[in-house]
């Protein structure tokens, strides 16, 4: 149930993350899920960092932090790809 719940979660931290970077991404719904997994993997690292839960226990904190890791995840890879974000 756990590995349900993490892919789960993955795939709405790679849509937000989409969501919230400016620019287009032409990414399928499986580059979406597999960018929402790293940003789940990296955001719950650091929760695990900061508190005594585990690296894949669901907690709301790990949960946002989800979505930053994705966030983050997604600028890299548009600046490794060679897409640029528009300025603002």
């Amino acid at each position: 149930m756990g590995i349900v719940i993490f892919l789960i979660v993955g795939l709405i931290a790679g849509l937000l993350a989409r969501a919230l970077v400016p620019g287009k991404d032409s990414m399928g719904i499986l580059a979406t899920l597999l960018l929402g997994i790293v940003g789940s993997f990296v955001g719950g690292a650091i929760w695990a960092l900061f508190s005594d839960d585990k690296i894949l226990d669901f907690q709301a904190g790990g949960l946002i932090l989800s979505v930053v890791g994705a966030v983050v995840a997604l600028l890299i890879y548009n600046r490794v790809s060679g897409r640029r974000s528009p300025k603002v």
